[in-house]
């Protein structure tokens, strides 16, 4: 199977309600969606987002990344040369990672497709079912209960609440969601680095005195502010999750020797696809710690990539995977089935994923 042609196009879809955190509102999933075709009439696919805030990656970044850099190094190549692709892909272009990640998971995509298995049974995993959170965006504090009671009664046992925005009214917003939802439903707590690290300390402290029970918190403070990240870690009982503080596999040993964090968060955008966020999960592996699989606001496609990975690797303990919940339609055919909480593999070869607007039916 030779690499033949690369093609990007657009997608956009509407949002069932806006998405919003402490860094920014958005209305529509509007991301570049990536074709790769093999000499034997395979199709490969891929979705990036643009996700200035966070990567620095925006549409036209990544369409100019994919069409002017990479599709010229990989054409030619064989989709069983999968570690030569990877080299190329990441060595033709710095940073960029969105536009790396749509370009990797196609090309996972065909690799499994060439040996006709689903993309997680070829990265060596057996597990065919993963368990999403889902997220709640910073509102109101009447509009995040309403929003969470609504997830609640949809099946979801694990809400993702997106704080960062007022330090003292992210407490009442967490302890009003807790006191809604009761103590069975866990809460992921993701303040967007929205704090400084003596602030995110007191509010964590806060709620662990009032017997508020947290599975986690996310990146309470900036990327770059490694020591506040350290001293947050080490000054509450409640794990911390770094996201935003890990982009690549430097980024997690160094976290993780420096005892920075307790958990990573994986992002196949962050990584720049499968390929490096495989080493990550090796590296947490041979320390003991556990990861999360997340996403940007990124439709089935991207997302079907991760849970493909989380269902192949066990050191990913938390799903959240929540973006096709998210969107008021699903415009692809195949892929994962997506039955509330749950991401169901299916047996299809590679992701599943079969069309993608955009695109005509070769």
């Amino acid at each position: 199977m030779k690499i033949i042609k690369i093609e990007t196009a657009e997608v956009k879809i509407p949002l069932v309600t806006p998405f919003k955190t402490a860094l920014r509102t958005v209305e529509n999933v509007h991301d570049i969606v990536v074709r790769v075709i093999t000499d034997d009439g395979q199709e490969g696919f891929g979705e990036a987002p643009p996700t200035a805030v966070i990567t620095g990656d925006t549409l036209g970044s990544i369409r100019c990344a994919i069409e002017d850099f990479i599709a010229p190094n990989l054409i030619g190549m064989e989709i069983e040369n999968l570690d030569g692709i990877m080299n190329k892909l990441h060595g033709c272009i710095l940073k960029n990672t969105s536009a790396k990640a749509a370009v990797d998971m196609a090309i996972y995509d065909l690799f499994a497709k060439s040996c006709g298995r689903p993309l997680y049974q070829v990265l060596g995993g057996s597990k065919k079912e993963v368990e999403t959170d889902l997220t709640i965006s910073v509102n109101e504090i009447d509009e995040m209960v309403a929003d969470s009671l609504k997830a609640v009664a949809q099946g979801f046992d694990i809400l993702k609440i997106k704080v960062g925005k007022e330090s003292l009214k992210d407490i009442e917003r967490i302890k009003a969601i807790r006191q809604a939802v009761g103590p069975d439903v866990k809460l992921r707590i993701d303040a967007n680095q929205g704090w400084k690290a003596k602030d995110a300390v007191r509010i964590i402290r806060t709620l662990e005195d009032m017997g508020i029970d947290m599975d986690l918190v996310e990146q309470p403070v900036s990327a770059h502010d490694f020591e506040g990240m350290k001293f947050v870690t080490s000054q509450v009982s409640t794990p911390i999750l770094a996201d935003e503080s890990v982009f690549s596999p430097q980024d997690a040993i160094h976290l993780i020797q420096e005892r920075a964090a307790d958990l990573i968060n994986i992002k196949l955008m962050k990584t720049g696809g499968i390929y490096e966020a495989l080493k990550i999960c090796s590296i947490a592996e041979s320390y003991g710690v556990e990861c999360m699989i997340g996403c940007m606001l990124e439709s089935k496609i991207a997302v079907s990539a991760a849970a493909h990975l989380a269902a192949a690797k066990g050191v990913i303990t938390r799903a959240d995977l929540d973006g096709p919940s998210l969107c008021k339609i699903d415009p692809y055919t195949g892929g994962p089935l997506y039955q509330g909480n749950k991401i169901i593999m299916t047996d299809s070869a590679g992701l599943g994923v079969s069309a993608v607007p955009g695109f005509e039916k070769l």
